[in-house]
């Protein structure tokens, strides 16, 4: 796949990118348990052995779709502002909640992870790792002075406030609404 200059063949990354987008589409309108390689191959239009030759199988695949969408905000003002660091990682959140790839592939990656210890495993794992921005941000919000209890259950908190509104009440945060659960969290209010 690589060649002699050690440069990727340009038909392998663009079966990759499409073998990735089409992962996503899969998940978002069959779920987990409807997931299959040849589904995903038919929506790439490339063959079953070219995500096979990817190295992926029906997990692997899902993790590396899902890591496409770990894209999270640079810390704000070059990370001066711990607190507008914690609105906007809160903000990305909330918006892509709202309506995304993201949005619309977790009900099937929760309910795959309740039945599969694999996709479980992965979901824990790279919740951990996106939720990591915020508590070290609510971490350097402690130390610049504010008074924060726990920076892991006010990660948890502000988090779970935007994935609660989003899977259990038919309106999801809206990005205007995260200032105030920020201040609310943080006892600011």
């Amino acid at each position: 796949m690589a060649s002699r200059q050690g440069r990727t063949d340009p038909r392998v990354v663009r079966s990759r990118e499409r073998v990735l987008e089409a992962a996503l589409a899969e998940l978002a309108e069959r779920g987990y348990g409807g997931f299959s390689i040849d589904g995903v191959a038919t929506r790439a239009g490339v063959a079953r052995s070219t995500i096979y030759r990817l190295g992926h199988d029906r997990l692997s695949l899902v993790a590396a779709a899902m890591e496409t969408l770990n894209v999270q905000p640079r810390p704000e003002a070059g990370g001066q502002d711990p607190r507008a660091d914690v609105v906007a990682i809160v903000a990305h959140l909330a918006s892509a909640m709202q309506s995304s790839l993201m949005s619309d592939c977790l009900p099937a990656v929760l309910d795959g992870a309740e039945r599969d210890p694999g996709l479980r495993e992965l979901h824990h794992r790279y919740s951990a790792q996106r939720r990591t921005r915020l508590v070290e941000a609510i971490i350097r919000l402690q130390e610049s002075g504010h008074v924060v209890g726990d920076p892991e259950r006010a990660a948890e908190a502000l988090a779970g406030a935007v994935f609660y509104r989003r899977l259990m009440t038919p309106e999801p945060l809206r990005t205007d609404e995260v200032e105030g659960l920020v201040a609310t969290v943080l006892g600011e209010r």
